[in-house]
This record gives C-alpha cells, sequence and structure tokens, in this order.
C-alpha cells in the first residue's frame, strides 16, 4: 500500500486548510504593522506636516506631540481587542479578520490624502489623530483574530512556528515601512520628502489592503477542538477570575516583547536622528536592519518553542536584552566604532526581539480556552502593547530631553524585559505539548 493510500483521506484538505488560514492571517498583519512601521519611521515628517515642528530639523515638543497621537492609537487596541475579539468569538474568527483589515485599510489609505497644517491649520492633526485612532482599533483586533485562526488551524506539533507567523509578517510590515521609508528618503531631495513624497507609504496600503480581504473572505472557520474548554462558571463559561489572571500574565510575560520591539524597531531612527544626530538616511537604513535581524530570529525561535516549550526560548530572549542593551546602545554612540559593528548590533538587537516575538503568540492562544481566545489573548497583547508599545517613543523621548541621557532606550527595553523574565517564570510551561482547549 502506498504512503498515499496509508494518508487520511481528508488530510489533504485539512492542509489546505490549515496554509490557507496561515496566508490569510499573515497578509492581513503585514498590512497592519507596514503602516506602523512607516508612521514610526516617518515621524519626523509628520511632525513637521502635522504638528509645526518648524523645519525639517524638528524638535522636541513637536516630536512629543506625533508620538502622542501615536500612544493614543494602542490605547484604543483594547477597545478593539474586545470589539473585535467577541465578534471572533461568538460570530467567527472570519468576520472579524475581514472587518478588522477593512477598517485598517481605509484609514491608513486616508492618512496619504489628508491635508497638512499648512493647508487647513489645526484640523489637520485632529484628522490624523482620529484615523490613528481607527487604526488603534482594527489592530486591537487584528491580533487576536489572526493568532486563534492560525494557531487552531495549526497541525499538531507545530503551534509555535504556525503562530510565528503571525509575528514574522509583523516584522516583514515593519520592514516594508522602514525599507520603503528609507528608499524614499535615499531617492528624494528633503523638500520633495516633506512635500509630497511621504504620501506614498501610506497609499501603496490600498492594494495592499484588498489582496487581505480576498484571502480572507475565502478562509474556513479552525475545526473543533479536540479537548473540552475548561470551564467553573454558570453554563460553561470560564470563570472570571481565572480569565483575569491569565490577562494580567499574559501583559506581564508579553511587555517585554512590546516594549524592546518598539524601542528598537520603531523609536530607534528618531532617537538616532535628534540625539546622535545620525542623518535621515543614515538611522532609517539602521531600522532597516534591526527590522531583518528580527526578522530572521522569530521562525527558528518559534519552531524550537515547538521543541523545548515557549519559556526557555522567551526567558533566553528576555534575559539577553537585559543584558546587553547597554553594550549595544552604547557600541551605536561610539566614534571609534565602523559601520559593519554598528550594522551588527542593530542586526542582534532586532534578532533579540525575533526570539521573544517567535513563541509569543502560541503562547499567548494555550492561555486561554477557544470560546474566548480571541478576547483574551487580544486583550492581553493589546494593553500590554499600549503600555508599553505606544507609550515607548513618548516615554522615551521626554525622558530624554528631561534627563539628557542618551541611555533612556536601554533602561526602558531592559527593564521591561527584567519582568517579562519573572512572568514568565511562573508554572504553566509545558502546554506546548497539549492540545488547544
Amino acid at each position: 500500500m502506498s504512503p498515499l493510500e496509508l494518508r487520511p483521506p481528508d488530510a489533504g484538505a485539512r492542509t489546505a486548510r490549515s496554509r490557507r488560514a496561515l496566508l490569510a492571517g499573515s497578509v492581513g498583519n503585514l498590512v497592519e504593522w507596514y503602516e506602523f512601521g512607516v508612521y514610526g519611521c516617518l515621524v519626523t515628517v509628520i511632525a513637521e506636516n502635522f504638528f509645526g515642528a518648524g523645519g525639517p530639523a524638528g524638535g522636541a515638543g513637536a516630536l512629543v506631540a506625533t508620538y502622542a497621537s501615536f500612544a493614543l492609537a494602542f490605547f484604543f487596541r483594547p477597545v478593539g481587542a474586545l470589539v473585535f475579539g467577541r465578534l471572533g468569538d461568538r460570530a467567527g474568527r472570519r468576520p472579524a479578520l475581514v472587518a478588522s483589515v477593512t477598517v485598517m485599510t481605509l484609514a491608513t489609505t486616508a492618512i496619504g490624502l489628508l491635508p497638512t497644517r499648512d493647508a487647513i491649520g489645526a484640523a489637520a492633526p485632529v484628522l490624523l489623530t482620529v484615523l490613528r485612532v481607527l487604526q488603534g482599533l482594527s489592530a486591537g483586533g487584528e491580533f487576536g483574530g489572526a493568532v486563534s485562526l492560525m494557531t487552531e488551524h495549526a497541525p499538531p506539533g507545530r503551534r509555535g512556528l504556525h503562530g510565528a507567523f503571525q509575528s514574522f509578517t509583523v516584522a516583514l510590515g515593519l520592514l516594508a515601512g522602514a525599507g520603503t521609508a528609507a528608499a524614499l528618503a535615499t531617492v528624494l531631495p528633503a523638500e520633495a520628502l516633506y512635500g509630497w513624497g511621504w504620501r506614498i507609504p501610506f497609499l501603496l496600503a490600498l492594494p495592499l489592503g484588498a489582496v487581505a480581504l480576498w484571502l480572507r473572505t475565502g478562509v474556513e472557520e479552525p475545526p473543533p477542538s479536540p479537548a473540552p474548554a475548561a470551564s467553573t462558571g454558570p453554563a460553561g463559561a470560564p470563570d472570571r477570575a481565572a480569565v483575569v489572571h491569565a490577562v494580567v500574565l499574559g501583559i506581564g510575560r508579553v511587555m517585554g516583547w512590546s516594549a524592546a520591539g518598539y524601542t528598537f524597531l520603531v523609536v530607534l531612527p528618531t532617537h538616532l536622528q535628534s540625539v546622535l544626530g545620525t542623518s535621515v538616511r543614515d538611522a532609517l537604513l539602521a531600522t532597516a536592519l534591526a527590522n531583518l535581524g528580527f526578522a530572521a530570529a522569530i521562525l527558528p525561535a518559534g519552531a524550537l518553542s515547538d521543541r523545548i516549550g515557549r519559556r526557555p526560548v522567551m526567558v533566553c530572549g528576555a534575559l539577553s536584552v537585559v543584558l546587553l542593551s547597554f553594550p549595544l546602545l552604547s557600541l551605536l554612540q561610539s566614534p571609534a566604532a565602523g559601520p559593519g559593528a554598528k550594522a551588527g548590533a542593530v542586526l542582534l538587537a532586532g534578532a533579540l526581539v525575533g526570539s521573544l516575538a517567535g513563541p509569543g503568540p502560541a503562547m499567548l492562544a494555550e492561555m486561554f480556552p477557544r470560546r474566548i481566545r480571541c478576547t483574551g489573548l487580544g486583550v492581553a497583547y493589546a494593553l500590554a502593547n499600549a503600555l508599553f508599545s505606544g507609550c515607548a517613543g513618548l516615554v522615551i523621548t521626554a525622558l530624554t530631553v528631561r534627563t539628557g541621557s542618551p541611555d533612556v532606550p536601554a533602561y526602558y527595553a531592559a527593564g521591561a524585559c527584567a519582568v517579562s523574565a519573572a512572568a514568565l517564570l511562573t508554572p504553566g510551561g509545558s502546554d506546548h505539548r497539549e492540545a488547544l482547549r
């Protein structure tokens, strides 16, 4: 009897559904995070056009205002996680994912069409902030739905790898955003970049979003869980105290990933420009390298977590950030360090974040039963991002201005990762061997 005859008749169909779910979840994440990467890398340009920085060199006050708008979008993510998460848990993963990518695509495209402060005055930053809020809502709903879809469709023993694709496409999105911004800064004169060139990356979200929408409308709902959902409340509802505990613990476990990720991958270009005097082009190239290191580490880390567990991989990554943040930032600040050494430093910084982001999605999915998975893991991730990612630029810029210390980013990333390492060492490290609840 041939191997094909030995395989269950529906095995091929299950594999096809799993791959479609992986692609549908991944491409939406790419669109979502492409925009966040563009916004973070072009923050000095946006400050000039919408918050009155006073010239291409920018100003600390305008940067703080721009990062405040950035942070505000993150604080609407928990709301989006609740709204879209409830939709995903009650109506299905597909409707929630279709809705989230539609809102994000339209809001991102609209940013590329906005008139600037010079054209309509104070209404410009207000309109930008409204669109950022819409992006925050959609991004908050994206994570829970995408991770639930991808991990619930994953073959046995592959949840870590499948969940890692969520982070991998986040990396691709950030890399695409940083690469697009760096390419524009390289080929366009500063006047053109500040005048109209910054609009191009936002408008590119429209065709990307159309592809994501097409893929998501055809995806199938995940199969039923092989294990019954654990419950202690009425009518099989999960115990409320246990859910709250899981959300708080989830925040602690991913806060280092959130803080270090935005410090090294998004805030870095502005910090290099405003504090260390690096050119826009070199700062954006450094960020592109950091995101390349991030992307390269994610899938191996997710696959490794399927073999040895989520906790060992993530604790190692968090402690590495604690130990290496200051040496890496010191190397970037050193006039004696050559281009190769600095490139290696930003690549390593990105890879450290990737070691946290690879196992992270599957780890969160394993903390919640199916009937509340979209909402539970989405809220935990959204709150961690609101507190430690969205505020990263605002806190780092404000503290750097107040203290004059160029080491503030290292303190921020290392401190958050120290807390995460402690949270990851709490009981519950073998869920990767068990079926999802």
